[in-house]
């Protein structure tokens, strides 16, 4: 589907940093219609494009189909690299292209409670999942958590939209961060459980996930960055098999980055290891997994890799591109 030329219709501001932006099409026609989790992605004046989730706060059925608007919420970055600081840049009446919706978190069918938490900036796609579980009757129990409750975004919504099932946990009130390991550990089994928020929170809850012995799937994440570089990280040389082309990745980039450079149109999504999108067969050399998304046992293969956030153990890759 091509992409969407809208215009801004309304912003206004959540949080000091956080500020909520709607889009539409300048003659209010019906937008394509999308699902809990689904997100677009919104081009730069560089070419480049930043990913942001879809936000419905209406528990209503259909709520999401044909809308003649979209919502998004934006957090200013401090180290950022011009996503965030453009969007933040926008007024009223300027104009955007955004792709039609993709999702790559949805909602699974599920036969128990669903339990979604969110921190700070993931509220976005978990307040959608919240007001689609209610609009359906399905029962389910939202944990909305951050510093300080000035700091969250879409708080009134997500208190119109879950009603008594949201749990707000404010670190400057209870003197603690989110006990995330604490809540998987009290869950019925069988209750499917989504995160969105910070590396941190993800990284706790996939610790936990481990530690619980919790079947795959269970546990289901989306984050709004990928891994930074790690300190020892080395250049190293990729070989596309299909054309025999040579590149170099040096320590601060990632292959995908490499490629997209040299002109090259790979497919890619989430740019942070958790989509899957820009998966491809590894033919020679061992991969750096640094994904969220292949299983250990996947991983130990080294038969495929996310380019967009893995690297390399040795000094040649092999890629089937």
């Amino acid at each position: 589907m091509d992409s969407l030329d809208l215009v801004v219709t309304e912003i206004r501001g959540e949080t000091p940093l956080v500020r909520a932006i709607r889009l539409a099409r300048p003659h209010g026609e019906p937008l394509p219609s999308w699902e809990p989790g689904a997100h677009v992605k919104v081009r730069l004046p560089g070419g480049d494009d930043r990913s942001y989730s879809l936000i419905n706060p209406r528990p209503e059925p259909g709520a999401t189909t044909r809308p003649d608007s979209y919502l998004l919420g934006v957090r200013l970055e401090e180290k950022s690299t011009g996503g965030s600081a453009y969007m933040h840049g926008l007024a009223v009446g300027d104009r955007v292209t955004v792709s039609p919706p993709a999702n790559n978190f949805p909602l699974e069918p599920a036969d128990a409670p669903v339990v979604l938490v969110a921190g700070g900036i993931g509220v976005t796609p978990i307040l959608s999942m919240a007001a689609w579980l209610r609009a359906s009757r399905h029962p389910f129990r939202f944990h909305y958590a951050g510093r300080s409750r000035g700091q969250l975004a879409f708080l009134a919504e997500c208190e119109a939209a879950a009603g008594g099932a949201l749990a707000v946990h404010a670190d400057d009130e209870a003197g603690r961060v989110f006990d995330l390991p604490g809540l998987m550990a009290g869950l019925t089994a069988g209750e499917p459980l989504y995160v969105c928020g910070p590396l941190a929170m993800i990284e706790a809850a996939r610790g936990a996930a481990g530690r619980l012995g919790w079947s795959e799937g269970r546990l289901r994440f989306e984050i709004f960055a990928a891994a930074a570089p790690q300190e020892g990280d080395q250049s190293f040389e990729v070989v596309l098999e299909s054309s025999g082309r040579s590149f170099v990745v040096p320590p601060d980039k990632t292959i995908l980055e490499v490629l997209i450079e040299a002109g090259m149109d790979p497919m890619y999504d989430c740019k942070r290891g958790d989509c899957g999108i820009c998966q491809v067969s590894v033919l020679d050399g061992v991969p750096d997994h640094r994904d969220y998304l292949l299983t250990e046992r996947e991983k130990a293969s080294n038969t495929v890799m996310q380019i967009c956030v893995s690297r390399s153990k040795t000094p040649r890759l092999v890629l089937d591109l």
